[in-house]
């Protein structure tokens, strides 16, 4: 089995700061680490590759920096490295950024053998907007299962694949065929620590790094800012609330208490329920 894993180097979300002039994120001095949500993703292509045999790859476009987080794989047990790095790729949205994955991993395909499974977390903690995945799925014509919270089956005879996906209903059990994209929830799998043997290996290993050129990219327009319709207007802090919490101090009843401060503060939302219980 050959599984590829998509992941990313984000700011440490703990530690990001926005310029109270430009309303730009700080990245000087923040720390990298790689994308939460990707971590699980690897876990489970890594428990795939230990039951079935095969293959883990691991994927990422990013400056040449990102290298850190690729070793920081190869550590967990990944089996090989790439990073997809050319200034053309700079300030790629959604859009660009899943042409630029797309076509590394048709690339990866030919030289490693086509993945059966290719894995991404759920979302990214700097953007969020978990469109990276499907778009991947999407460019590459192969099945998706999003959210998913638990892979039950694999059949590589039949070339299917059984998972439990989480939905705003409940938890929907799946079975798609392969090849198939994955976007892993989080808190799904234990993360393992890397054996000794891996942690020396990843740092022997090289990291193959291809540019548009050797990952295959036919057309540069679309990649990069040239190929990102999306641009975000503005990024900012919150600004801090001007009330204060307050502290409800009761020995006896704290529910009631409580009801009765807010009362206080929203005198209208006492007679709103009081209407609302007349009326059912």
């Amino acid at each position: 089995m050959h599984t590829v894993v998509c992941i990313k180097q984000v700011p440490d979300s703990a530690q990001i700061r926005v310029h109270p002039v430009t309303n730009t994120i700080m990245r000087q001095g923040v720390p990298t680490i790689i994308n939460p949500y990707d971590l699980f993703a690897l876990e489970a292509a890594l428990e795939l590759r230990d039951k079935f045999g095969g293959e883990t790859t691991v994927l990422t476009m990013g400056p040449p920096s990102a290298e850190d987080s690729l070793r920081k794989a190869l550590t967990f047990g990944a089996d090989r490295a790439i990073l997809l790095t050319d200034r053309c790729f700079a300030g790629a949205d959604t859009l660009a950024t899943t042409y630029a994955l797309a076509t590394a991993i048709r690339k990866i395909g030919k030289e490693y053998g086509p993945p059966d499974l290719i894995f991404t977390g759920k979302q990214t903690i700097d953007g969020d907007t978990a469109q990276v995945g499907p778009g991947i799925a999407k460019r590459l014509n192969a099945m998706q299962l999003t959210y998913v919270s638990k892979i039950q089956t694999v059949d590589l005879a039949a070339r299917t694949i059984e998972a439990e996906r989480r939905s705003e209903g409940g938890v929907q059990v799946l079975r798609t065929r392969l090849p198939c994209l994955i976007t892993m929830l989080e808190a799904t799998n234990q993360i393992r620590r890397g054996a000794m043997r891996d942690a020396l290996r990843a740092a022997r290993s090289p990291i193959e790094k291809w540019n548009a050129q050797n990952a295959g990219v036919e057309d540069i327009s679309k990649c990069g800012l040239k190929g990102s319709p999306t641009v975000v207007k503005r990024v900012f802090a919150p600004s801090a609330r001007a009330q204060k919490a307050v502290l409800v101090e009761a020995a006896e009843r704290p529910e009631r208490a409580l009801i009765d401060e807010i009362f206080s503060h929203q005198p209208k939302l006492e007679a709103e329920l009081a209407a609302s219980a007349r009326d059912s």
